[in-house]
């Protein structure tokens, strides 16, 4: 059995008011632009746990559950990038729009959540990918949501994780790589774990607004599947 760190956490207005504090303090760093990379956002939606994340190694809970979770997704086998990963609902930012819109309109286009403008919580620092991307993390607060709906042509299944799985005893796990000084980072999920870059934005939110520690993970690096 995997221990966690600390009790469980429940979606209500004294979580919120965490997070939003922690991330008023923490001074977030920005990547410029790049010609090489396109920019991006992801929504960091902090959601009840419901009826479970349907995953080998997280028991579903015997009811409706109030605790905290994230939305993760796994993308579509039929993506012509990427398919089959580990994934925060999100993508390119389209022109005009800011890292926060964007981040609420792939969450509407991907998983049927649609949120107001008063559900952000803050950003995390940008995160520059191996694959050309320049990533923004978005918090937000999504309360129940009780019906999450996948867009069939870029998301296989949904998955609502326990904030508690993020605060295993054994996360983060580091991999040593040949071709960099720097780790590769990975996150424990159940039976599964997920890689950078997925699983370093988790990780700077598990550090920065659970943990209450200003964490950066722009380093870490990326598995040789992720970079393509």
């Amino acid at each position: 059995m995997v221990e966690h760190a600390g009790q469980a956490l429940h979606c209500d207005t004294v979580l919120r008011s965490r997070f939003e504090s922690a991330l008023r303090g923490f001074k977030i760093r920005s990547v410029a632009a790049m010609r090489s990379h396109a920019a991006a956002a992801v929504a960091i939606a902090v959601v009840e746990e419901g009826t479970g994340a349907e995953l080998p190694g997280i028991a579903p809970p015997d009811r409706w559950s109030t605790q905290a979770a994230l939305i993760l997704t796994r993308r579509s086998l039929g993506l012509g990038s990427h398919a089959g990963q580990w994934a925060l609902p999100g993508g390119r930012i389209d022109a005009g729009e800011t890292p926060e819109q964007a981040a609420l309109r792939e969450l509407d286009e991907e998983v049927g959540l649609r949120l107001e403008a008063g559900a952000i919580l803050g950003r995390l620092d940008d995160f520059a990918t191996r694959s050309g991307f320049i990533i923004t993390p978005v918090v937000v607060w999504a309360g129940a949501a009780r019906k999450l709906t996948g867009n069939p042509a870029e998301v296989a299944s949904i998955h609502r994780i326990p904030l508690q799985e993020f605060m295993r005893v054994d996360a983060p796990l580091l991999d040593a790589i040949e071709d960099s000084d720097h780790p590769v980072l990975r996150m424990p999920l159940g039976d599964h774990s997920i890689a950078a870059p997925t699983a370093a934005v988790l990780y700077q939110f598990r550090e920065v607004c659970m943990a209450g520690r200003p964490t950066r993970v722009a380093h870490f690096e990326q598995p040789l599947f992720a970079r393509k």
